[in-house]
């Protein structure tokens, strides 16, 4: 018997919010004082604005000489790792309520931090997204006839961050994502060779991770182990520049600005907290949005522009980088990595291969679009030959990832577990078994069915710039029927009152036409998105003789990686025993799987 279309396309949405299971309406935080056994017994009541009250029963008279003695009950609060040890959610945390990974907490420290000289003073650092500039870059064009760049909306912030709210260091995580790709080159490679299964599935996205431990275990042994841009950038952060400016990791407060509210919950996870110094990596996340609110709370237009702010990104040295000083925590500002706005996984790999390639000029690269453009194919192929050499994937959004999940597990010979993808495995694999029965094309259906080496998965469709925390598109001035209307005159009311997540603008989220500006922004003064890897002619190796930039982000990456690991060099790019090892510390984490403790049938609707 099958599940009608209604349950079946429950556990589809793109954003799921919180199970019922984990919701706790109110918990009485104080101890009741002792009763007389004859006492009479205490009511709960619940006001118009939906607040509880316990209320004893001599209180519940309705003469006027007897007042009524209320008691206000708390609302519980649910913690980051309590929704983290938490089964009852599939995944995605844009509902739950969020304390301590907020921008009230940031104002909070910023507000209690000791000045400099004190020796409780912590460094307050903020790393920001590059998402999260194309979005603040969008909103700005939107409001005016300006198009700024993302390098003016860094300089912009920056100087917001550091004359008002009072952060000493403010970076881009573009070159956090630079080693984040190199590592994650590195272990494909690995794998390659028989050291983890294939395909690789990217490790980027926390939703997906999230997802994927608690409703598809099966798939952890396929998934990255490299760390995000956001992990890397806090390991940068924490280990590399504290020891450069004499300060221990836990004295330094690190915040990173991010698209996606899932960032809250990867920088809360244990294996990103360091416990020789009782400190995280990242100890706080805020989104876009969040930073917006910043803004407006402190009074800032970023509309107007600051002094120096087309002044040209940090300089690209030489190769040959020279110790950094103490002094100089410069690191490279808004590197490109063309091929996606969501960090360009697949086509780091892709350009890696062809330049590893005997004869790079010798290989073609087809595209192709499945369905939508959320789920595309990059296939590289012999010219001569057609051979496939290398099959990837883009997939963003939870409705494409279900396909993926499947074919993974098919192509693996992997079986499928709870979920939509696992429901519906048996009957397509079912119906590919019949569309396989031979024929004269059974060669070129051979070549088309080949397993996917790599898959650049998202759980947000679009990608990250159209992360739950992003901004949101600005109010219509026309109506359904083309007539121009001021919403806030007419009484439209806004929904900037409500708790997290909140967005300062616009009323809807996901919208196609905000994502497709925000991703022009992201991509802006570049081809949209550029080519990579160049289709005729020698190709460039990932990373080297690209530019002056590439350059200087490969050779720093480099110096990095000998600093933080011991090793004498990585020219042969192979380490020692013991620097291995550290190197897998620093830039790879792990995943395990959650069992759910929620049975759906137990549930009290």
């Amino acid at each position: 018997m099958a599940f009608s279309g209604a349950l079946t396309l429950t556990d589809l949405n793109d954003f799921i919010t919180p199970s019922q299971a984990c919701i706790k309406p109110v918990e009485q935080t104080n101890k009741p004082e002792p009763q007389d056994a004859g006492a009479a017994a205490t009511q709960i009541q619940v006001d118009s604005s939906g607040s509880y009250y316990e209320v004893s029963g001599a209180g519940t008279s309705t003469t006027e000489s007897a007042p009524v003695a209320k008691q206000k009950l708390t609302t519980a609060e649910i913690s980051l790792n309590d929704c983290l040890a938490c089964s009852g959610c599939i995944t995605s945390a844009e509902s739950v309520l969020i304390t301590m990974q907020s921008h009230t907490e940031v104002l909070n420290f910023l507000e209690n931090n000791t000045p400099a000289p004190s020796p409780s003073h912590k460094v307050p650092v903020i790393s920001i997204a590059p998402q999260c500039l194309a979005s603040l870059a969008a909103s700005i064009s939107s409001s005016s006839s300006q198009n700024i760049s993302l390098l003016q909306v860094l300089r912009r912030v920056t100087a917001f961050c550091k004359s008002v709210l009072g952060f000493e260091h403010v970076y881009d995580t573009t070159f956090a994502r630079h080693i984040s790709l190199l590592e994650h080159a590195k272990e494909f490679a690995e794998r390659k060779k028989g050291d983890g299964k294939l395909p690789m599935l990217a490790s980027a996205c926390p939703g997906w991770v999230c997802y994927a431990e608690k409703t598809h275990a099966e798939m952890l042994p396929f998934i990255s182990q490299t760390k995000s841009p956001q992990q890397v950038m806090g390991t940068l952060v924490k280990e590399w520049l504290g020891e450069k400016w004499g300060k221990q990791p836990d004295q330094i407060y690190h915040v990173t600005v991010m698209p996606c509210y899932d960032k809250k919950l990867e920088a809360s996870r244990q294996d990103f907290y360091n416990d020789t110094y009782a400190t995280r990596d990242v100890d706080c996340v805020i989104t876009t949005g969040e930073l917006q609110l910043l803004m407006l709370d402190k009074g800032w237009d970023l509309s107007l522009p600051v002094p120096d702010e087309n002044i040209p990104p940090r300089p690209y040295l030489a190769s040959s980088i020279q110790p950094v000083a103490a002094a100089d925590s410069t690191l490279p500002e808004l590197l490109t990595h063309p091929g996606t706005s969501s960090g360009s996984y697949l086509h780091a790999l892709l350009a890696a291969l062809t330049a590893a390639a005997p004869n790079p000029s010798a290989l073609e690269l087809t595209t192709k679009t499945v369905r939508t453009a959320d789920y595309t194919e990059h296939t590289l192929t012999e010219r001569a030959s057609g051979a496939v050499l290398f099959r990837g994937a883009t997939c963003y959004g939870f409705r494409n990832l279900q396909n993926v999940v499947r074919r993974v597990g098919r192509d693996a010979g992997v079986q499928v577990g709870r979920g939509a993808a696992g429901r519906l495995a048996g009957l397509r694999g079912r119906g590919r078994a019949v569309r396989r029965g031979g024929g004269a094309d059974a060669g070129a259906a051979a070549q088309e069915e080949r397993g996917y080496d790599y898959v650049e998965v998202m759980a947000c469709p679009g990608g990250c710039v159209n992360g739950g925390g992003q901004l949101r598109p600005p109010l219509p001035t026309t109506d359904a029927e083309g007539f121009t209307r001021d919403w806030r005159a007419d009484g439209v009311r806004m929904d900037v009152d409500e708790p997290l997540p909140v967005a300062p603008v616009g009323p809807k989220w996901g919208d196609r036409e905000w994502t497709r500006r925000v991703e022009a922004a992201y991509w802006h003064a570049l081809p949209s998105p550029p080519p990579t890897p160049p289709a005729e002619g020698d190709a460039l190796a990932f990373g080297e003789k690209a530019g002056s930039a590439q350059e200087f982000a490969d050779a720093l990456a480099a110096r990095v990686l000998v600093e933080m690991t011991g090793a004498s060099s990585v020219a042969v790019g192979e380490l020692g025993d013991t620097s291995e090892a550290r190197r897998r510390q620093l830039f790879r984490t792990q995943y395990r799987a959650v069992e759910s403790e929620v049975v759906g049938l137990a549930v009290k609707w």
